[in-house]
This record gives C-alpha cells, sequence and structure tokens, in this order.
C-alpha cells in the first residue's frame, strides 16, 4: 500500500469526488479525516467507508480563517501532523459580465477558503507531504462565455498552486493540482465505474478524478510539484 500510515485530510467532502477520494486513500493505507459542514453526511460516509480502514470526521463548514483554524486543529487532535492535505470546497454559478452575480462566492469558495485552509495547515505538515487544489478546464482552457466569476476563480486558484509551490519549496512541502471536466454523479464503493464513461466523454465518474489526486500523494510523484494537471480524458482536444 502506497500510503500506509500517512494521515491525509479531506476538506470539502461531496457524495462525490470527496467520498471517491477517503475510499481510495483508504484502500492505499491512509489514515483519513474527511471534513465538511453536513454531519449527517460525514456520519453517513465514514459509517461506510470504516471497513476499508482508519477513516473519521471533523464537521465544520469553512468560511474565514476562524474556522479553517478551527477544523484543522481538531483534525491535528485526531492524527496528529498530517502528510497530506486535499481542499475540495467546490460550488458552480453562471454569471456573466453584465451580472457578476458569483463573484463573491466564486472568489470565496475557490480561492479564499481553500488558501485560509492552506494557510493555517502548513504548521501540521510532515515534510515530504503533498497538498492538492482542484481548478478546473475552464480555469486553464478555454472558458464558456456564461462562466465568468467560476472560470477567473478557477484560475486563480491554479495560480495558487504555482505560487503556494515556490513558497513552500523549502519547507519539503509539494503543492499540486488537478483540472477537472464534468465530475459526474455520486460515488458508490467497489463498482466498475469504468463502464460508466469512455475516453473523450466531457464527463466521467468521480472515481476517474479521485486516482490522479491518490497519485498525487504518493511518492511515485515526488518530482511533480507546482504544477496544475487537466484530467478530463482528453475532452478538451476534441
Amino acid at each position: 500500500m502506497r500510503l500506509k500510515g500517512e494521515n491525509v485530510l479531506v476538506i470539502g467532502v461531496s457524495k462525490g469526488l470527496g467520498y471517491a477520494l477517503a475510499y481510495f486513500l483508504l484502500r492505499e493505507g491512509a489514515n483519513v479525516i474527511v471534513n465538511s459542514g453536513n454531519v449527517e453526511k460525514l456520519k453517513e460516509i465514514t459509517n461506510a467507508l470504516s471497513k476499508y480502514g482508519n477513516v473519521k470526521y471533523v464537521d465544520g463548514r469553512i468560511v474565514d480563517r476562524e474556522s479553517a483554524r478551527n477544523v484543522i486543529e481538531r483534525a491535528y487532535k485526531e492524527f496528529g501532523n498530517l502528510d497530506g492535505l486535499a481542499v475540495l470546497i467546490g460550488g458552480y454559478l453562471e454569471d456573466d459580465v453584465h451580472s457578476l452575480k458569483g463573484l463573491d462566492e466564486m472568489i470565496n469558495n475557490h480561492v479564499k477558503y481553500p488558501l485560509y485552509v492552506v494557510s493555517e495547515a502548513v504548521r501540521f505538515m510532515n515534510p515530504g507531504s503533498t497538498i492538492v487544489l482542484v481548478s478546473a478546464i475552464r480555469g486553464i482552457d478555454k472558458a464558456l462565455p456564461n462562466q465568468l466569476s467560476y472560470s477567473i476563480a478557477k484560475a486563480g486558484l491554479a495560480k495558487a498552486v504555482e505560487v503556494l509551490a515556490t513558497e513552500l519549496v523549502k519547507k519539503e512541502i509539494r503543492v499540486v493540482g488537478i483540472a477537472p471536466s464534468w465530475i459526474d454523479g455520486e460515488f458508490e464503493p467497489d463498482r466498475d465505474w469504468k463502464k460508466l464513461r469512455k475516453l473523450g466523454d466531457p464527463k466521467a465518474p468521480p472515481e476517474d478524478f479521485a486516482r490522479v489526486i491518490v497519485w498525487l500523494m504518493t511518492e511515485e510523484s515526488q518530482w511533480v510539484n507546482g504544477v496544475i494537471i487537466p484530467v478530463d480524458g482528453g475532452a478538451r482536444l476534441l
């Protein structure tokens, strides 16, 4: 198991990508803490995943530095220092230059809140640990005209990966990210998800994206740092 005994915190867990990521981390031997603002969802996920390994939850929605600090410190009390951190805080709104109705929410969810988490977490992260952030294809490739706030927020997060990697390299902490296409549907443990998509599809089940994040947290990717990896099955090329 490639992550045996390592402690990984997953912030902003959903029943899609976050659930899938926790599952695969456990299968690789990691100790996993999942977080979201919905305690009932966390209980459901940890109960379902407990047979695969050591999984706990810390509830709490990230809305500012104080809430980020509270979640990180409680996670530290559960497992001690961290070897991996994945920030999956999401949200999607469509807008354009005429409305900008999603500007504050998208900047908060995709830039400010992840940065609050990273800022509070680095003091609890071991040398050799990995931070993974989630941008989007629309943040690094061609955007659609109704995705102004979403796309610029995801583009900002992609740049943050590069800047954070530069800042934290002396601490021997890697910062990397993925740019998913369309994460489709909820996760179901032990299913054959590969039957649900084919190469080039614009959407794919959460397993396909979670597997890349797991790889980024292993020693197999030690020489990958400060970059965003497109994860879209090649859909952006078609």
